[in-house]
């Protein structure tokens, strides 16, 4: 028996909600797992990048691998091993690019594995191991549920989380520059602490934008998604993020532009025909750093994940 899950990227953080806010986006990998044959055979992961432009070279093909990582764990929870399983990650999402590739292989494991299982864990608890592998909820969990989350890793490991619609006017343009930057590298420029006064500017920051997505308000959320906790340190790792910022200030039907996740993928939120009016100079400003990039206008996944 064989089992695949259609999970979509995420783009998370939107400015101040740092490792609190995420949302799902149209774009999809697809996880397969299967119980091997013949028992005792071991693990086998294979990848498969139809578009042949990710370098998929350096994720793992053994048990260091976070899809197999998460799902042990699932089997763990109900007193079993996960030693012979064979699971397949076709990938569409960009890897590396702060759109949660992580997180989608990982709740793509567990919702296979649990339905090969028989249902032992309910969402509660795929959402509580999928934050242990990934370090943080803001990406799995609208991975798993779809949509805007709020979401909390909480001190016992549980994640309790808001799902808010997303206003239908507000498109989502996501520019993918043509190279990498690793998670960790970029959490490493981050500081270990923070001022009071960087602290409670992010938190004005995070309510205000959550209300004004709330309530649909375009005039609002321009005011919203400026922090001062990630993104003005990963500035320097990220090309064009400064420029860009810029550029869209003020722009008609711009609402805000914000590093996705850890980047270096950039999400630009507007409305009506807001980026298609600036797309070609947009271009342009990429090609004077001289970074290639890809442009896609997207709306939300409301959804989530799906068997398929």
């Amino acid at each position: 028996m064989k089992i695949t899950v259609k999970v979509p990227a995420t783009t998370a953080n939107l400015g101040p909600g740092f490792d609190c806010l995420g949302l799902a986006l149209p774009i999809y990998n697809e996880i397969t797992v299967e119980e091997t044959v013949m028992p005792g055979s071991g693990i086998e992961i294979n990848i498969i990048d139809d578009s042949e432009t990710f370098d998929i070279l350096s994720i793992p093909k053994d048990e260091n691998n976070i899809a197999y990582k998460a799902i042990q764990l699932l089997y763990n929870f109900i007193g079993q091993s996960a030693s012979d399983l064979k699971i397949t990650i076709k990938t569409n999402i960009p890897v590396t690019r702060g759109l949660g590739s992580s997180a989608s292989v990982i709740i793509g494991g567990l919702i296979a594995a649990n339905e090969l299982l028989g249902h032992p864990a309910d969402e509660a608890v795929l959402l509580s191991i999928a934050s242990e592998v990934e370090g943080h909820p803001d990406n799995v969990t609208p991975a798993l549920v779809g949509g805007f989350c709020l979401s909390s890793l909480e001190s016992d490991g549980s994640v309790v989380y808001s799902k808010i619609d997303w206003p239908v006017n507000w498109k989502l343009t996501l520019i993918v520059p043509d190279y990498e930057l690793d998670t960790s590298i970029a959490r490493s420029v981050l500081p270990d602490c923070v001022s009071v006064h960087d602290a409670a500017y992010n938190i004005r920051k995070c309510a205000l934008l959550i209300d004004a997505i709330y309530k649909k308000d375009s005039e609002l959320i321009k005011k919203c998604f400026k922090d001062k906790i990630h993104q003005p340190y990963r500035e320097k790792l990220v090309k064009g993020f400064k420029e860009l910022n810029e550029f869209l200030e003020n722009k008609e039907d711009i609402l805000g532009c914000v590093i996705s996740g850890s980047g270096p993928t950039f999400l630009v939120i507007s409305e009506n025909d807001g980026f298609e009016k600036v797309k070609d100079d947009v271009k342009i400003i990429f090609e004077d750093l001289n970074v290639n990039c890809d442009i896609k206008t997207l709306n939300i996944e409301n959804e989530g994940s799906k068997i398929i």
